[in-house]
């Protein structure tokens, strides 16, 4: 009864993990970086805050902040170490899992793979109430996983043809095989509030049009100037430069994210962070 009952709570601790994918399909649109800021600005409202960089070949997070990683996921999935062993911290107490950079091998996990990579996050021990998982660019098949796995999958989109065009295959591909139908988007590097909500209402235009899917803008950051001397610093710009005009983009997209409701349960897709930590 006693096992029963701590079983009981552990769960619904459990259950109180908000798990984010961010991505976009094309590269160079600063997804990285709205992970990174966003995850700070959460860690400052009081969050605790891990980032999965899930670009498992050409992974970056950990270069952005000048940290140095010993060991990374290929030392988690040879079973050299467990999942905590990697975790590093950075700014604001954020939590890292950093992943390894060129290796092709990483690229491709293989299923037996995935499924210890899955097995990995169920015996963390590590404590967190929002997971970001920073998704590489493109369409490939792990970054269709992520996506299937989190709760919210958040889109970045700058205004430029090809992003406009990469963010819709990716909805596409992920309303159409993989029953995702719900999208937040990011609206980056844009010149005015005005400039994101008429960038939003391009990509809602040619999704509404063509796919079954529903969109809601959670984000404006602006063309900022100092994102640049915050890369040369390597450091995230709401710590280098706090309040500049992006800063404040990021700080008021993390308050939206705190408000953003947990299922109370694993929807239909393999969701496998929170089923995974459920089940054990």
């Amino acid at each position: 009864m006693i096992d029963q009952a701590s079983g009981l709570r552990k769960m619904q601790d459990l259950q109180q993990i908000k798990v984010i994918a961010v991505s976009g399909g094309k590269g160079g649109v600063g997804k990285t970086n709205v992970s990174l800021n966003t995850s700070i600005a959460l860690a400052q409202l009081g969050k605790k805050v891990l980032i999965l960089d899930a670009d498992l070949g050409l992974a970056n997070v950990d270069v952005m902040l000048g940290l140095r990683v010993q060991r990374n996921l290929s030392h988690v999935l040879s079973g050299e170490c467990e999942l905590d062993d990697i975790i590093i911290e950075g700014p604001e107490g954020i939590k890292i899992i950093p992943a390894t950079s060129g290796t092709q091998s990483m690229v491709d996990l293989t299923p037996p793979e995935h499924a210890g990579l899955i097995r990995a996050f169920s015996d963390m021990k590590t404590d967190f109430d929002v997971l970001i998982v920073d998704t590489a660019a493109g369409i490939s098949d792990m970054v269709l996983s992520f996506c299937r796995a989190s709760q919210d999958v958040m889109l970045v989109v700058c205004d430029e043809p090809t992003s406009i065009t990469d963010c819709y295959a990716l909805m596409k591909l992920l309303s159409r095989d993989h029953d995702v139908f719900k999208f937040k988007v990011v609206a980056n590097m844009v010149r005015s509030p005005k400039e994101g909500q008429q960038l939003f209402e391009k990509l809602s235009k040619v999704s509404d049009r063509f796919l079954d899917v529903g969109l809601d803008l959670v984000g404006v950051v602006p063309f900022d100037e100092n994102i640049r001397k915050s890369v040369r610093k390597q450091k995230a710009i709401i710590e280098a430069f706090p309040d500049s005009p992006a800063s404040i983009g990021f700080k008021n997209l993390a308050k939206k994210i705190t408000n953003w409701p947990i299922p109370h349960r694993p929807s239909g897709h393999l969701e496998f962070f929170i089923e995974q930590l459920l089940e054990h």
